[in-house]
């Protein structure tokens, strides 16, 4: 089966959905992967579809010119007091554009609210045939493989995943003994990047390479090979901010390396 891979938002954090489709296109890539919900980060640009119609159909255009489609948007985030249906309106932009996934993270330490809420988000997204992926992140509430299986354990829900970044599986210290244990149901796409093989003891460095200073794939010291391939064959999104690079080759050069880097390094390390 041909490998597919995807364009995440973050790889090419600069770009609006419609320049994003293009680059993702003439770098090979087969999907993208875009965040229409707007977080208010500092510098962070929007790209809420709902409100930029202009967007949304410049958007569509680019998807019906380069046949690149719609993989996922995100981040569906649960937080203290947040109501799941907020993100209603971005998983109809999803549904329209023939997205797959809506990607979730957890940044609140309340296991009763945010078991609760991540169950509703899933009981919204099945209405527009979308699973609802659990990214667990280093710097958030569930950040450790274990803390994110107890949540799809617990809400039981047939749309539920669990999103595996190599970045973070690797910072969070976690095992691919328990990666293979995990229903393979659970498992629908996955994030690659590389980074330094020593952890950060300080957040903020912790941070810093999460956002913005990930290596290209082979080229860090984690061990992606065998993350991989204790998973199930499936899309690949590639999930690899870097500034330095994007200010020295530009953001189409930057996700063709990406893609290219992946690549090489898959065919290096096949499954056995």
């Amino acid at each position: 089966m041909k490998r597919q891979f995807s364009l995440a938002h973050l790889t090419v954090l600069g770009c609006a959905p419609p320049e994003m489709t293009y680059i993702a296109a003439m770098a090979g890539y087969d999907y993208v992967s875009i965040r229409p919900i707007y977080m208010g980060l500092p510098g962070e640009p929007n790209y809420d579809l709902v409100v930029n119609k202009e967007m949304m159909k410049q958007t569509k255009r680019a998807l019906a010119d380069t046949g690149v489609k719609l993989h996922d948007i995100e981040l569906a985030r649960i937080y203290e007091d947040v109501d799941p249906k907020r993100y209603l309106p971005a998983m109809e932009v999803a549904a329209e554009l023939g997205g797959k996934a809506v990607l979730s993270s957890i940044w609140t330490p309340d296991r009763n609210f945010y078991i609760e809420k991540f169950g509703e988000l899933c009981d919204l997204a099945k209405q527009f045939d979308l699973t609802v992926d659990l990214e667990y992140v280093p710097i958030a509430s569930v950040n450790t493989l274990a803390r994110a299986a107890d949540v799809l354990r617990s809400v039981n829900r047939e749309n539920a995943g669990i999103m595996i970044d190599t970045h973070h599986f690797q910072r969070a210290r976690d095992h691919v003994e328990d990666l293979k244990a995990l229903p393979r149901e659970w498992f629908h796409f996955a994030h690659l990047c590389d980074a330094p093989g020593e952890i950060p003891t300080e957040k903020d460095e912790m941070t810093r390479i999460l956002r913005e200073a990930r290596s290209y794939v082979g080229e860090g010291g984690i061990d992606i090979a065998s993350i991989i391939n204790s998973m199930p064959e499936m899309v690949y999104s590639i999930e690899l901010p870097n500034l330095e690079n994007v200010k020295v080759l530009g953001y189409a050069e930057h996700a063709r390396r990406c893609i290219q880097s992946a690549k090489v390094y898959l065919d290096a390390n096949p499954r056995r």
